[in-house]
């Protein structure tokens, strides 16, 4: 007789977010998404549906809706695209009260001249660098 698995199982849990310093950066695993984005805002009026469909993020500020987006809609809609970035992922699932992820990132990348600009959301944190520094900026986050 062959055995039918159990679907009726719950599904293993997700591990716990990591908290302490030093096993977030070791764990961190940075990668370098594919894509090319571009910071772009708007007026305090909501922003059209079409960009907000297309951005990866958006974030709303007194002076309006900041929104990141891929460059080919940021050229259609005719933003400012003299400062393309990519996205580094840092692949660990940092807790959102972790402390010193962030620094360790933003200082290692200062110390080599590369700003990057960094978006927290739940399961992950981003580095957005320019994109003619990305590949710099990964070899130095893998290194950390």
């Amino acid at each position: 007789m062959v055995r039918q698995p159990d679907t009726t199982a719950a599904p293993p849990p997700k591990p716990a977010p990591v908290k302490e310093t030093g096993a977030m950066i070791a764990a961190m695993s940075p990668l370098l998404t594919d894509g090319v984005y571009v910071f772009a805002t708007l007026g305090a009026d909501e922003p059209p549906q079409a960009l907000t469909q297309a951005a990866l993020a958006q974030f709303v500020e007194a002076e309006g809706v900041s929104l990141v987006l891929p460059l080919e809609v940021a050229q259609r809609h005719g933003f400012d695209v003299s400062l393309p970035m990519c996205c580094i992922t840092l692949q660990v699932h940092s807790a959102l009260d972790g402390v010193g992820l962030t620094a360790a990132v933003a200082t290692a990348l200062a110390q080599a001249d590369i700003p990057c600009n960094m978006v927290a959301a739940f399961h992950h944190d981003h580095a957005f660098v320019p994109q003619r520094v990305a590949k710099d900026a990964l070899a130095i986050l893998k290194a950390l």
